[in-house]
């Protein structure tokens, strides 16, 4: 009888066991989400065991600690553990394969193994390895059980059985999250793309996905996700000579019943309310693996672009021919008229037929000029003369300059008081002011005023032309600048901006000096501002200088240290930036590669990089990503497109600068002396004090009590990180990218090991810190007064 029931207590205790293992396996299996199931992990080995602590640490193919999670420690007894000098080698000791451990006291274990001076009491200790069919993924570790005892063979078996199937589990938590990662990336690669892509299944007759694009050309709402292609029929299409096509014998659906492939079929698709969009669409089936058509992968590019700009072209072409056409037509009659007059003219009537060819000559030189200025900006050989400059000077000659050429309007400026000079090419800005005055003039009454003022902004000038004429409607804005656009309505016979290229000079020039140019406008009838902007003179070095395809020498030489890295892959590129650094006493420093750059940091240490957008095989977002030091010096971004959302995202990102090839020496050196200018300016801040701690960032020191502490580079990298963020919580990951860069990711232990000895030499006591707090689950801060 006793032996029955010694049997059914065995039974019910391996029941009971079993129904936790059970329990416990559904608990991790029920989410996706690998802290949750990190955390699972942790509290079922703890439960399953009676253990007081658990402990799971997953590691990456090198073996290094990828993710740690506690369960049942304090928030002290944490720290204790974490702040252990030896922790990482500890923790490789106890991960390395071999049998499963199991011992009764856990700090003479470690100690024989030569790891001392462990302060927290564990005792009994138990260790088992997380290994999936690609090999260990990590381990659990519990200890100090809740009643007294040590572990049983059976708790070692039981820990085993959840290790294994919790690598099933983070494997496959781990994959899921790679897939959403991919996915997410490829969604958002897909909406960036500015042609829109519409990806069908065959099956189900059902768009499963659509870019935003591709909504906005077809005029399907963000939502739903997935819609029907007969969703399709509020649209009409027509082909260009403008027969209409029904919607089942469009290429996409071409594509989706009979697996054809369409290339470049143009459509001009009509929107219910009316509006057309012609369209370029291509059309490829995809057959899944039994052969059968699976799906079909549709892309829908806007021609409207391309139309409006060939469309520009053609008025320009037009316009150019009847500018030059009028006054040799002119020119000519006065001399025809002249050679057959059969009696001596009279000597007034001579006057008045040599002027009008003189004045028509004129206006044909001014349209040639305006055409060669516009075709050295393209080529990025405009020429300019920088020199110290007075604002109100520049505008009292350009109002001049304008008023005698028979413009009739009330030009008022508002003057600007305590302003720097500015460094430009006189002749040039004097242009741009009396293009835009024009601009002005043309477009508002002949009774209305014209404002300008100029005002400080950072290290640059700002001047600003006002008017109170027909305005600008809001999308017009972007295109105000660009050739052959006329954004605002000209008056009949108005001269430069008829013929659409005077804005787009304006902002040849302004770029030219370094500069931008941007137009504001409330709308229709309320007028528009146009402002520009040109450097501030700094005083401390005046060296007039000329640049442009003829001058010898951009700059003076041998009077400035700064080193300037330049990375891009095109040659021409770098011989010429190259040169025109030299040239202007800068130390270029030039490659290629996109993957010397982290390594030309450290040794060359320039004062400013220059990163062309596109490289090979990445990018330059890419590249500040994975060298994330490349922020702490001025980095101007170089690209051949002038996208306003590339522009957004360098700035975002943290860029100095932005700059679109081609561009001139002066242009390039502008803006590099005005980002190295900021910089200047940005490094004299204040020191973070509290207590008796200063952290001086200016001479990367730090003094506890006026005595200063002997910090290592990375121990000072990691203080003044926290001390320029005090107050604000920085996570393991964060701290480790700014102070450590790419591939220490995971390395929570690194950042734990530092702030000890960082906390032992400034004398913040680890339980009651003052100067570095421990923000559990998350990293650490510094705090405020």
């Amino acid at each position: 009888m006793a032996e029955i029931d010694r049997l059914r207590a065995e039974n019910d205790t391996l029941r009971t066991r079993l129904s936790g293992l059970t329990e416990a396996i559904r608990r991790i299996s029920e989410d996706l989400e690998l802290d949750t199931v990190l955390q699972r992990v942790a509290d079922g080995a703890r439960t399953l065991t009676g253990a007081r602590y658990a402990v799971i640490g997953t590691i990456d193919s090198a073996g290094d600690l990828r993710d740690a999670l506690f369960s049942g420690l304090s928030t002290q007894e944490q720290d204790t553990m974490v702040s252990y000098s030896a922790g990482i080698e500890l923790f490789k000791y106890l991960v390395a394969p071999r049998d499963p451990q199991r011992t009764t006291d856990f700090t003479a274990h470690i100690e024989a193994a030569g790891f001392t001076d462990f302060q927290l009491p564990i005792g009994a200790f138990l260790c088992a390895q997380i290994r999936g069919r690609d090999g260990q993924v990590g381990s659990i570790f519990v200890g100090k059980r809740q009643s007294e005892g040590d572990f049983t063979h059976e708790d070692q078996e039981i820990l085993e059985v959840f290790a294994s199937q919790a690598a099933l589990t983070l494997v496959n938590v781990r994959r899921y999250r790679d897939e959403l990662q991919s996915k997410a990336d490829l969604e958002a690669l897909v909406n960036a793309s500015p042609v829109g892509v519409l990806v069908a299944d065959v099956a189900s007759a059902t768009i499963v996905m659509a870019n935003h694009e591709a909504r906005r050309i077809a005029c399907v709402e963000p939502e739903p996700k997935i819609f029907s292609v007969a969703s399709l029929e509020q649209l009409k299409f027509r082909r260009l000579d403008g027969s209409e096509i029904a919607l089942e014998d469009l290429p996409f659906e071409s594509a989706l019943n009979d697996g054809g492939t369409v290339h470049a079929e143009e459509l001009v698709i009509v929107h219910p309310d009316g509006s057309k969009v012609p369209t370029l669409i291509s059309a490829v089936p995809i057959q899944s693996e039994d052969g059968d058509l699976g799906t079909v992968i549709a892309t829908l590019q806007d021609m409207s672009p391309l139309e409006d700009l060939e469309r520009l072209r053609a008025e320009f072409l037009a316009m150019v021919s009847h500018e030059l056409r009028a006054p040799l037509t002119s020119i000519k009659g006065s001399a025809a008229t002249m050679r057959s007059s059969l009696i001596p003219p009279d000597p007034a009537e001579v006057n008045q037929f040599f002027r009008m060819v003189e004045e028509q000559a004129d206006h044909m030189r001014d349209l040639i000029n305006n055409l060669l200025d516009m075709t050295r900006i393209e080529t990025g050989t405009l020429s300019v003369s920088p020199e110290p400059m007075d604002v109100g000077s520049i505008i009292e000659q350009a109002k001049s300059a304008f008023l005698s050429s028979g413009y009739r309007r009330n030009v008022q400026i508002q003057p600007a008081r305590n302003l720097p000079r500015v460094w430009g090419d006189r002749q040039r800005i004097v242009q741009v002011l009396h293009n835009l005055f024009s601009n002005a003039a043309a477009n508002s009454s002949e009774w209305s005023t014209i404002g300008v003022s100029a005002s400080l902004d950072g290290t640059l000038v700002a001047i600003s032309v006002t008017d109170e004429g027909t305005g600008i409607d809001p999308e017009r804005l972007p295109l105000l600048f660009t050739k052959f656009s006329r954004g605002q309505r000209s008056e009949p016979g108005s001269t430069d901006s008829g013929y659409g290229l005077g804005l787009a000079i304006c902002r040849g020039i302004v770029e030219a000096h370094g500069g931008r140019i941007w137009a504001d406008s409330a709308g229709q009838g309320r007028g528009a501002r146009f402002t520009f902007t040109i450097p501030a003179l700094d005083e401390s070095a005046i060296a007039p200088t000329r640049t442009g395809p003829d001058s010898e020498q951009a700059h003076p030489t041998a009077t400035r240290v700064e080193r300037i890295l330049v990375v891009d892959d095109d040659p021409q590129t770098l011989h010429f930036v190259r040169n025109t650094l030299a040239k202007a006493g800068y130390t270029p420093i030039v490659t290629s590669d996109p993957g010397e750059v982290g390594q030309l940091l450290d040794a060359e240490m320039p004062h400013l990089v220059l990163l062309d957008l596109l490289l090979p095989g990445t990018d330059a977002f890419e590249v500040v990503k994975r060298v994330p030091k490349l922020l702490e010096v001025p980095v101007i971004f170089v690209s051949g497109r002038g996208d306003d959302q590339l522009l957004a995202k360098a700035f975002e990102l943290g860029a100095a600068d932005y700059i679109v090839k081609p561009f001139s020496p002066t242009e390039l050196l502008a803006r590099i002396a005005a980002a190295l200018r900021r910089q200047a300016q940005s490094q004299h801040a204040e020191p973070y004090r509290l207590g008796d701690l200063t952290v001086d960032f200016l001479t990367h020191t730090a003094t506890v009590a006026g005595q200063t502490a002997n910090l290592t580079p990375t121990e000072y990298k990691l203080l003044s990180e926290l001390c320029i963020n005090a107050g604000r919580a920085l996570s393991y990951e964060q701290l480790l990218e700014t102070v450590w860069g790419e591939g220490t990711s995971g390395d929570a232990q690194r950042v734990r090991t530092f702030i000890k000895d960082l906390r032992a030499k400034l004398g913040d006591d680890a339980r009651n810190p003052t100067y570095i707090l421990t923000v559990p689950n998350i990293g650490y801060q510094a705090a405020t007064a």
